[in-house]
């Protein structure tokens, strides 16, 4: 393209950042709260995973690698008697197609399944509903179990789960697949393939816009009426002969080196708000360009999202290019010493084995946050606020 950027940011600068971000990023929840982790039977998490390793590596792997930190982790206790927050591991995204897509049609069976199991083995579930209980449901649209916004809408969250702690990766105000007290999650990207990948930080950037991935979804969505709600087609029709744009449904073997040498990363919708692409943005650097109209982002209590990323209303995608060059350089530079901080990487990570302050621990700081709890979730002898009937028919039949 013969354009070249000076802009690039050094992995050595640590940098302060406004408020208490950095703070509540380094916050240790150890010794602040207690989980109990139920034992299942191996259908419900360790059968799956072996019928299809491919889940460990999937966008959704955050229920598997969540459970697996909890076994060992110093904040479990064996005694629930004890606990602050229960938890119930169940892998219901490991239902794969051949071509590597999660079908939703058994999580919402599996899930009923796996309360119905603990709600009459233990007494803790009856005792609250609930309401002391967390999931992670990492789900495209959480615990409303399906990948299309309009099904998932009208099927909702399952019932069982309204009264429970929802830690998710999807995230949308006002939308009826958002729980209130939901803990927003990152999507999972694998870290030891990131860190294979990594460049010297002192290379320029010399992309100034980079995406790959879908335009269209002819598969799911022959009308085109409904993926990505028109963004993503709308940068494509706009901008694939715009020498400033770097796109490409190709998703070449230097996809991770080349978002390193990018200002800006697209970060658009697609069947749901979110995808990996902004966990690898600011993995590698890349200014995170959100077009997901109302998302709410992963930690937003923790992380700068304003400061870090560029917001870009999905109506406004047209006018992308002259948005991205109307931002000063001195601005460009402060978001990318701000993604230079090491903290705020670690906080989008699953390590293996956990580190301090990664997204393991900033899920426990979520859940330590919402203690003590309130004397109004326990239920007295005979309430009943949840129906477990409720809901479509098919999520009624046995798993």
């Amino acid at each position: 393209m013969g354009l070249i950027f000076t802009y690039f940011y050094n992995s050595d600068i640590n940098p302060s950042y406004a408020g208490s971000a950095g703070d509540v990023l380094e916050d240790n929840p150890v010794g602040r709260l207690k989980v109990f982790v139920y034992e299942l039977p191996s259908k419900y998490n360790k059968k799956i995973l072996q019928k299809d390793p491919r889940c460990l590596t999937h966008m959704f792997a955050a229920e598997i690698f969540m459970h697996r930190f909890l076994l060992s982790s110093p904040v479990r206790t064996l005694n629930p008697d004890e606990a602050d927050w229960f938890y119930t591991p169940v892998y219901t995204t490991c239902d794969l197609t051949p071509n590597g897509l999660p079908l939703p049609f058994k999580s919402p069976r599996m899930m009923r399944s796996a309360i119905q199991l603990i709600s009459s083995n233990w007494p803790y579930w009856n005792r609250t509903e609930g309401a002391d209980h967390f999931f992670i449901v990492p789900h495209d649209f959480g615990a409303c179990f399906h990948y299309q916004e309009e099904k998932a809408i009208e099927r909702g969250i399952l019932p069982l789960l309204r009264r429970s702690t929802l830690v998710q990766t999807f995230g949308q105000r006002n939308h009826v697949c958002l729980k209130q007290g939901s803990i927003t999650i990152p999507p999972y990207a694998p870290p030891q393939k990131m860190q294979a990948h990594l460049i010297p930080p002192d290379i320029p950037r010399s992309i100034f816009v980079y995406f790959r991935g879908l335009f269209y979804d002819v598969g799911n969505d022959p009308e085109g009426g409904y993926y990505a709600r028109g963004a993503r087609a709308s940068v494509w029709e706009n901008f694939k002969d715009n020498p400033l744009f770097d796109i490409s449904t190709e998703h070449p073997s230097t996809y991770y080196e080349d978002m390193q040498r990018a200002i800006f990363c697209l970060c658009p919708l697609g069947w749901a708000p979110w995808s990996p692409r902004l966990v690898e943005a600011v993995i590698f650097g890349c200014i995170p360009v959100i077009i997901a109209d109302d998302i709410v982002l992963p930690f937003a209590d923790a992380i700068p999202w304003e400061e870090i990323g560029v917001f870009v209303a999905e109506e406004d995608v047209p006018s992308l290019d002259t948005i991205l060059t109307s931002i000063p350089a001195e601005v460009i530079l402060r978001k990318q010493r701000l993604l230079a901080n090491p903290s705020m990487k670690q906080a989008m990570l699953f390590p293996q084995p956990a580190q301090p302050g990664d997204t393991f621990h900033q899920v426990l700081n979520g859940l330590a946050r919402k203690l003590p709890h309130d004397q109004a979730i326990y239920m007295n002898p005979g309430r009943v606020r949840l129906n477990w009937t409720a809901g479509p028919v098919e999520d009624l039949k046995p798993w």
